[in-house]
């Protein structure tokens, strides 16, 4: 019941529903050491069931090949290639093994306790922004129906988590598009390099930084909304709500994994502190939200 995957487990919903009681036979953990290098990608191979749909995901899907096994039979075991940590290997934080693994061999890296701490300090201002597919996955994981809209009831529970103030990260996407456009005209009236791509995905940003370094002049100088937004709130908000910045802490609510590497990436800092303190995924927010026990 521990497991980060109670309850939402495809191997633990298949036994089940085949009725399984007891284990016949026993197979005692191997008492592998959990990765957690990685800002993003936890794995814990002991719940590991060897069923490689990371791995075809990852080469196949993703096109990225960063897992690989190691060793045959009982001693097969998934991991980074040349057995690097899952932190320093080739991995575009994506979070696309998390999504297809059965068991909770994979998981998010969690930053619900580095965020309940920061709630629960009366001397720092917390601010929030939720990305727009939030809104419609949260429903789902806290038991209403697929695709429902629960955008004033997020807002409502974020208040009740404790946030001094919630805002939309759609507010940033506009101010995105305005410095996109901007850059774009620049680059064709004084002679840039075209044409120009841009992503809000830091996976894909990171894709294009391990496999197509070539295409980097391309690439949008312009933030993700998630950091224009930090960046923002410690300068423009801070000022004026009167906060200081220093005490000022800014969570992101993401779809995506490599949001929280974005977020801690050392070039951030345009506010002169980490834009993005913490990232947080929609499950983990679910979480949240059944541990402060909010309907």
């Amino acid at each position: 019941t521990a497991c980060a995957r109670n309850r939402n487990c495809e191997l633990q919903t298949l036994a089940e529903e085949l009725g399984i009681r007891e284990v016949r036979v026993r197979v005692e953990p191997r008492g592998y050491e959990v990765d957690d290098s990685s800002l993003s990608v936890v794995r814990d191979p002991d719940k590991c069931i060897l069923c490689r749909r990371c791995l075809q995901t990852c080469s196949e899907i993703q096109g990225v090949s960063g897992l690989r096994i190691r060793g045959r039979g009982y001693d097969s075991l998934v991991g980074s290639a040349f057995d690097t940590p899952l932190g320093s290997a080739l991995c575009v934080n994506c979070g696309q093994c998390i999504n297809r693994c059965p068991t909770g061999a994979l998981t998010e890296r969690s930053a619900i306790a580095e965020v309940w701490e920061a709630l629960e300090d009366p001397e720092l201002f917390t601010v929030v922004q939720t990305a727009p597919a939030v809104r419609i996955a949260l429903g789902e994981a806290l038991g209403m129906p697929p695709g429902q809209i629960v955008t004033g009831r997020l807002t409502t529970a974020l208040r009740l988590l404790g946030f001094d103030r919630v805002f939309d990260t759609d507010f940033a996407a506009d101010l995105t598009i305005m410095e996109e456009g901007y850059e774009l005209i620049q680059r064709v009236t004084e002679g840039g390099v075209l044409p120009q791509l841009t992503s809000c995905s830091p996976g894909w940003i990171k894709f294009i930084e391990h496999f197509y370094p070539e295409l980097l002049p391309n690439l949008s100088t312009c933030k993700s909304p998630q950091q224009m937004f930090g960046a923002v709130a410690k300068t423009y908000f801070a000022e004026v709500a009167g906060v200081d910045p220093a005490k000022m802490r800014v969570v992101s609510i993401m779809p995506c994994t490599a949001k929280k590497f974005e977020a801690a990436r050392p070039e951030m800092r345009a506010s002169g502190f980490q834009d993005v303190d913490y990232v947080l995924t929609t499950r983990e927010l679910a979480q949240m939200i059944k541990e402060k026990g909010v309907d």
